[in-house]
């Protein structure tokens, strides 16, 4: 029985995800690229549809290495080139397309805003991108980064010189983590993130704040674990105080191509 002199908790925790977000507009989610991660593509598909599922507009701006060629639009309609994946979850291609906005000061922070100035009621940005461009692309905005990091060795060297570079170049103190299920062989889930946090804190004295383990063969819709309710939940606080960087000025169409998660 719930005592009358107490609050009743939340119904579950996509409900406060919900709530949480009502006073928060623009957020965006900087996911360092980590092209050692295996099913990568897969497991930020998984992260970027936990915002989408809540009926949160979320686009996932891919500028990673490993991204595919942005559309030949680009330059004239960006707009255009933003593709459906699924209700309320979007994909632009943007491979290349952040260091064409970069000043004299080697900054490319202005690359969001002039995105979003043709991009319609986008509520959540995963931005996927090395830790070289996020540098140049964040500023001195308080975000926190996502690493992506699984059991292989490279990964993990991958995983902690990208934060290496942000703890130095933005002065960034705090990480969320992301690792795919593990099958076989290898550290577990727990173990890989006890082994990053321990590392990061010794060597950088950054902190891990929420880690997430994602199932890459999870469907879209499919349920998402308490701990990756958890992580989305803390980025949008995170991004809480950050002013939006920009006002969106139109629709878009809808795009004739589908492309597939």
């Amino acid at each position: 029985m719930t005592s009358r002199h107490r609050n009743p908790p939340p119904t579950d925790q996509a409900d406060g995800l919900r709530r949480m977000f009502a006073a928060t507009r623009g957020v965006i989610v900087p996911v360092v690229a980590n092209p050692h991660v295996e099913h990568h593509g897969a497991v930020l598909a998984r992260l970027a549809s936990v915002f989408a599922e809540q009926g949160l507009n979320t686009l996932v701006v891919d500028a990673a290495d490993t991204a595919p060629e942005p559309g030949e639009l680009a330059f004239i309609d960006l707009g255009a080139c933003v593709e459906p994946l699924a209700p309320q979850l979007a994909y632009l291609a943007a491979r290349g397309l952040p260091m064409q906005h970069v000043d004299t000061h080697g900054s490319c922070a202005s690359f969001i805003p002039r995105m979003m100035n043709v991009v319609y009621d986008v509520d959540v940005v995963v931005m996927h991108t090395e830790a070289r461009i996020l540098a140049r692309m964040l500023g001195e905005q308080p975000l926190r980064p996502v690493l992506l990091a699984s059991g292989a060795g490279e990964s993990l060297t991958h995983a902690y010189a990208a934060l290496k570079l942000l703890v130095q170049r933005l002065g960034l103190m705090s990480f969320d983590l992301v690792t795919p299920t593990t099958r076989g062989r290898g550290p577990t889930p727990d173990q890989l993130a006890r082994r990053v946090a321990d590392c990061a804190d010794r060597f950088l004295g950054a902190a891990m704040h929420d880690c997430a383990v994602i199932d890459p063969d999870i469907a879209f819709g499919g349920a998402s674990g308490p701990d990756l309710m958890r992580l989305a939940a803390a980025q949008l606080r995170a991004s809480d105080s950050t002013p939006a960087a920009w006002t969106p000025a139109r629709p878009v169409a809808a795009p004739s191509s589908y492309l597939s998660a």
